[in-house]
Formats: C-alpha cells, sequence, structure tokens
C-alpha cells in the first residue's frame, strides 16, 4: 500500500541533517594552495618586502620555512602575503579578542571629593588612564560630606577636570550629574590607537573594586 503522506521538504537531504554555518573569522583567509592568482607581493616573516613572486613558488617557500603564505591583503593589485605561521596567528588572536571582552564587560570606579589635593587627584587620574588603557570602563563618583552639598559646584569644578584631564583616553557617555550625594560620570575607553595617556607610570596598576551599579546608574535620576 502507498505512502499516502507526502514527503517532506528537501527530501534529498539526509533525515535529521542540517546546514552548519562557519562562524570561524579566520576560514575566510586564504592561505597557501588555496590563494589562486598567478602572482603575488610577498612580506617575510620578519616584515621585508620580498617583491612580486609566481605564487606557486611564493608557497614552496613558505612551506619550505615550515611556515604559511596567508593573504593579508586581497582587494591589492597584486595581492599581498605574508609568510607566517597562521596557526599561532590564530591562537595570538583570538587570546587578544577573549582579553578584550574580558575585560571591556568590567567597570572599575575612581572615587574623588570636593577637597581632593592635587597630587591626590593626580594619583586618581593614574589610574583611571591605566584602567582605560586596558579596554575597562571607568565610574568616577564624587561623593559629597556633610556641608560640603552646601557648594556643590566645586564638586562639578573637579569632576569636569577630571573628564577634561582623561580626554585623551576616554569619553564621557553623558554629562556629569548629581545624584543624591554623589556626582557620576561614566567613561568609556577610547580606540586603542586614538590613546593618549597624560599621566603614564610603570608603577603596578592597583587592584580596585569593580563597580557594582549599572552601567547606566549615572543617567538615572
Amino acid at each position: 500500500m502507498a505512502n499516502s503522506f507526502p514527503s517532506a521538504a528537501g527530501g534529498n537531504r539526509p533525515s535529521g541533517s542540517y546546514q552548519r554555518r562557519n562562524v570561524d573569522p579566520f576560514a575566510a583567509i586564504r592561505r597557501n594552495h588555496r590563494i589562486k592568482v598567478p602572482q603575488v607581493r610577498v612580506i617575510s616573516p620578519e616584515g621585508n618586502q620580498l617583491g612580486v613572486i609566481d605564487t606557486a613558488k611564493a608557497v614552496n617557500l613558505a612551506l619550505e620555512a615550515g611556515l604559511d603564505l596567508v593573504e593579508v591583503a586581497p582587494t591589492a593589485v597584486p595581492p599581498v602575503c605574508r609568510i607566517m605561521d597562521f596557526g599561532k596567528y590564530v591562537y595570538e588572536e583570538q587570546k587578544k579578542h577573549s582579553h578584550a571582552k574580558s575585560t571591556a564587560s568590567k567597570i572599575k570606579e575612581i572615587e574623588f571629593s570636593g577637597r581632593i589635593a592635587p597630587n591626590d587627584f593626580n594619583t586618581k587620574l593614574r589610574h583611571a588612564e591605566q584602567f582605560l588603557d586596558h579596554g575597562n570602563k571607568v565610574k568616577l563618583r564624587l561623593k559629597f560630606r556633610g556641608r560640603e552639598m552646601a557648594h556643590t559646584e566645586i564638586g562639578f569644578a573637579v569632576m569636569k577636570k577630571a573628564v577634561e584631564d582623561l580626554a585623551g583616553m576616554g569619553h564621557p557617555d553623558a554629562p556629569p550629574k548629581l545624584i543624591g550625594r554623589n556626582i557620576h560620570v561614566m567613561l568609556t575607553p577610547l580606540p586603542e590607537n586614538k590613546r593618549k595617556p597624560r599621566f603614564h607610570s610603570d608603577e603596578p596598576l592597583e587592584d580596585l573594586p569593580e563597580s557594582n551599579e549599572p552601567e547606566d546608574s549615572d543617567t538615572e535620576d
């Protein structure tokens, strides 16, 4: 007796199978025999220009050295390739990406006072710079004590100067805002190639506590 049920769509596909999407960000990088153009411009492992070479010869040159010929500028004419250890390159890139993800999610807090001394102020800024340089978001918080609330303009002046002095490392997500007895402002690090530290120091980074408040707490009423 013939089966009266219609066959499922995609009947040629084996039962229970599905197409997997390649999510490897390095899969699209052509290397070695996957490079099909006749000639490439080659860079040595040390970064020296070796000139335009037949692709087959360049591949052999890399493999003889126990390395890979990796296409680093596919749109150039001819494409630019570098002789390198591709496995090591992938490992280092994944390590950097993992570190960036782990640090970018952390918020460090730097606390000021309205009557902070110049030396203490600069020390706080140096710590803030170090955290921003490590990819951390930094919350600047100034706490008023006692009768200091009668002169909040002093605190705002301190926070304004701090934001200005850290402009080479991070930008404020919003203007400083008074919440209760505290002024808050959140700084996001600039792209790594645009950071210009003013308070650079070789002393080790202090392990200051992370902020326990939500990231956007400085914008709430």
